[in-house]
């Protein structure tokens, strides 16, 4: 594996989101004297925050999956999750709601789960969900070492014998179509494949590989954290500054200070100069670009995933909703072409609808209930839409189709906060996604951006855009990753390491 080169001890991360948090972690545990620059307030990144009237916002993922992965950031300065951070269970993880009324409780327990889908589909389904969760279990210990936690030099790196093992699990099929073999009620194979919307691709053309995805949380199973998921780069900034790592907020960078390939100092804008050995830029792709003065040479296009559409509401407090549910419409297939292919909003549209007071009621004021609605939505390279004339009706639509399937969420509602493609852009985000790089083949492994750059011998990426990819496990594993660049592989417990099957 390429390094930056040896005598590495300043180390400069630019940008407090996971990411970067989990990079200065495993730097700090290697010996290295890591400094972070934030252009924000506070830590968290893509993981943000709002708080609105006695209600407290997370305005970035909702979903938090692995806490193994987690606590192996906290080990690499000999801390632990339950040390800093109090995750709850989150079960049912989701309640899947169809439009033709049906719905179904996802479980991680085996059993429970297994019992459900029988209910829901019959016997035979309930035999498929056991060999499906088997040979997702299989899917994910194939590829978490070799393939998502892994570093690439070059696709020639592929070429282990583990590819192989994968390729004959089928991981370089179809995503739907291998559920398929496994599930035969359309409705219920929506629940282990509507995951590649977070990998930026249909189901029908995203590699089976992604559906580690369906892994981690129909699987491995789904938490919540008290004091919302903004507690979780809380807690990560809270143990760097524990083990010396140095946090400089309200300071964006302007500049990096270069010398003979290598850069000798990152600029903020106040005016500070801050020395380096090596930098680690968790920046958004173009803010990425400007600072380093060059795009990849790529022979096809970077493509963007789609964005989405999220709305903020407050409403009267119910006891009848739980934590996490998606309301599929009835044209699921339809919603990919409208936002993926057409780039334009959804013809029936599903939403995913958070309930974060059902983990927490302290997040919204006494006697009321905070809902995240998610509506996905074509990115701004592909969409040609005036978000600015339609982006509060859209959310009035959204608020709309939620309170007509689900009754209980209608009472006294008042829309906090809400945010389309338009605003991601605005936050400097690729074409007005906060989802980076579609998951497509020519966008995956090491096809996809690399960790390192090319003529600039000790900066290294971290973040969505570069490896492995987008989400909360693998923002946490592109920081470790780059750390691995800076120093070398580092030591990871595996230990505390127990796969649910």
């Amino acid at each position: 594996m390429r390094t930056v080169g040896s005598n590495v001890h300043r180390v400069v991360v630019v940008g407090a989101g996971l990411s970067g948090l989990a990079a200065a972690l495993h730097l700090a545990g290697r010996g290295c004297a890591v400094t972070v620059v934030e252009r924000g307030h506070h830590p968290g990144g893509r993981v943000g925050r709002l708080d609105i009237d006695g209600y407290r916002l997370d305005t970035g993922p909702t979903v938090l999956t692995m806490p193994d992965i987690i606590d192996d950031v906290f080990a690499a300065v000999g801390e632990s999750l339950s040390d800093r951070l109090a995750l709850r269970p989150v079960d049912p993880a989701y309640r899947a709601s169809f439009a033709d009324g049906s719905t179904v409780d996802v479980h991680a327990d085996r059993d429970a789960m297994a019992a459900e889908v029988e209910r829901f589909a019959g016997r035979a389904d309930a035999d498929g969900y056991l060999r499906l969760r088997d040979w997702l279990t299989r899917l994910y210990r194939l590829e978490i070492d070799t393939f998502i936690g892994a570093n690439f030099d070059s696709p020639l790196a592929l070429l282990r014998p583990q590819l192989v093992r994968l390729a004959t699990a089928g991981g370089f099929r179809g995503w739907d179509r291998m559920v398929a073999r496994f599930i035969t009620d359309e409705r219920l194979r929506r629940v282990f494949t509507f995951q590649s919307l977070y990998a930026g691709v249909a189901p029908q053309k995203a590699l089976a590989a992604y559906a580690v995805i369906a892994y981690m949380d129909t699987v491995s199973g789904v938490y919540f954290p008290a004091g919302g998921m903004r507690a979780l780069p809380d807690a990560l900034a809270a143990a760097a500054r524990r083990a010396g790592v140095e946090f400089r907020y309200g300071a964006p960078v302007c500049g990096l200070e270069r010398n003979w390939g290598r850069v000798t100092a990152v600029h903020t804008g106040a005016g500070e100069r801050v020395a380096a050995d090596a930098v680690v830029l968790t920046t958004e792709l173009p803010e990425t670009y400007r600072l380093l003065g060059r795009t990849p040479r790529r022979l096809l296009p970077l493509r963007p995933a789609p964005s989405a559409v999220v709305a903020h509401v407050g409403c009267r407090a119910t006891g009848d909703v739980g934590h996490h549910t998606i309301l599929f419409g009835d044209a699921w297939t339809q919603t990919f072409r409208d936002i993926v292919d057409d780039g334009r909003l959804m013809s029936d549209p599903s939403l995913l609808v958070t309930r974060p007071t059902a983990g927490d009621p302290s997040l919204a004021p006494d006697g009321r209930d905070l809902l995240y609605i998610l509506a996905p939505a074509p990115n701004t390279a592909v969409g040609k839409l005036d978000w600015t004339g339609i982006g509060s009706g859209y959310a009035e639509h959204m608020l709309q189709l939620v309170t007509e399937r689900m009754p209980a969420l209608g009472h006294d509602t008042e829309l906090l906060h809400v945010i389309d493609p338009a605003g991601w852009a605005r936050k400097g985000m690729l074409a007005g996604t906060p989802f980076a790089l579609s998951h497509t083949f020519g966008q995956t492994g090491p096809f996809r951006p690399g960790n390192t750059v090319r003529g600039i011998d000790n900066v290294v990426l971290a973040g969505g855009s570069t490896v492995p990819g987008v989400g909360v496990p693998t923002a946490l594993l592109s920081g470790r990753l780059a750390a691995d660049r800076i120093t070398g592989a580092g030591t990871r417990r595996r230990d505390h390491r127990v796969v649910r099957t």
